[in-house]
């Protein structure tokens, strides 16, 4: 019997492992924003946009990486439940991780449970304030929880980051103005 305890004690720190330090992306998420204020065509905005993704795609060691891409690809197969069960692991080993977040965020929404996408957004926001998809993935949750005028102050939001958002058609106020 002892050697079942010297077992589990020898085995523990396979259990306990944690995520690395979340690296700091805020430096280079402001210089790609700047760039999308003064990008020239949907086509430069479209690179600016898939480097913000590149950024954010990017987790803390490869074990995260592993859970994040399990889990954004279940959703790409319709598979929300095993989806969410894996953003599950990925947030509880990376807390601090906000795409983590984001993900679980979209497959929630996907699925239709708007208040748990919300839920999941905002922490997102909590940790990266300048995630221009969250905010617009929010303005979209809150529109599909009827709270539309929210919705449009929290769109203007994400467009002051992105004016090239293919959302801003959802915007009923001209970019720009006060709402």
């Amino acid at each position: 019997m002892k050697w079942i305890f010297s077992l589990c004690f020898a085995a523990a720190p396979a259990f306990a492992e944690t995520c690395p330090p979340v690296r700091d992306i805020s430096a280079q998420i402001s210089q790609i924003i700047a760039q999308l204020g003064s990008a020239v065509g949907q086509a430069e905005a479209d690179i600016l946009g898939q480097e913000l993704w590149a950024l954010w795609t990017d987790a803390p060691d490869e074990q995260a990486q592993v859970m994040l891409n399990e889990g954004m690809s279940r959703r790409a197969s319709y598979d929300f439940l095993g989806s969410r069960n894996v953003l599950d692991r990925l947030i509880e080993y990376c807390p601090d991780y906000a795409e983590g977040y984001n993900q679980r965020a979209f497959t929630n929404f996907l699925g239709q449970d708007f208040e748990a996408a919300l839920l999941d957004l905002d922490r997102a926001l909590a940790i990266l304030p300048t995630h221009v998809a969250a905010l617009s993935g929010k303005a979209l949750t809150l529109m599909g929880l009827g709270r539309n005028e929210e919705a449009q102050e929290v769109l203007q939001s994400a467009l002051d980051l992105n004016p090239w958002l293919q959302e801003r058609a959802l915007l009923t106020q001209p970019i720009g103005t006060d709402l």
